[in-house]
């Protein structure tokens, strides 16, 4: 239902039945991976995702997220990605080094494949705010790659 009158306004599509969706996830940090992709997969069923049409391919580390998100939206197989991992901040510059060019190439594999890739790459100071995170943002990136594969959908 649009806000304004005679302007058509795209409605939340959070029906996932038949879509198929992608899940990359880094090792790195695992008992946190563990957790976003535990969320994020029993959001996806909820949504109606068939775990069927569900794959999950795990990397390394952050770095390796793109490359492996890349392959899969070149393969035409999937109406979403998934990015899950946990980049947490230590004592050197690699955190930064990491972080930044692990987003940018998350967000070069969407605008390059058009194939939407909700990022669920957390980047905290420590552990603990990992921990706390993870349930959440599992869950909003299932629900974020459901609503996109729709929206990209209809606008087709």
């Amino acid at each position: 239902m649009s806000r304004f009158n005679d302007i058509h306004e795209y409605d939340t599509d959070l029906d996932g039945k038949g879509l198929r969706v992608g899940i990359v996830m880094s090792r790195f940090n695992q008992d946190v991976c563990e957790g976003l992709l535990s969320a994020c997969v029993a959001e996806l069923a909820r949504l109606g995702v068939s775990p069927e049409l569900t794959r999950i391919a795990t990397v390394p580390g952050a770095l390796e997220i793109p490359l492996t998100l890349q392959v899969l939206a070149r393969s035409g197989r999937f109406d979403a990605l998934i990015a899950l991992g946990a980049v947490i901040r230590g004592e050197t510059y690699h955190f930064e080094l990491v972080s930044n060019e692990m987003g940018a190439g998350i967000t070069r594999v969407t605008l390059d494949t058009g194939v939407p890739v909700a990022n669920g790459v957390l980047t905290t100071e420590d552990d603990d705010q990992a921990l706390a995170r993870m349930a959440e943002k599992g869950g909003d990136c299932a629900r974020t790659a459901v609503e996109m594969a729709n929206l990209l959908k209809a606008l087709q």
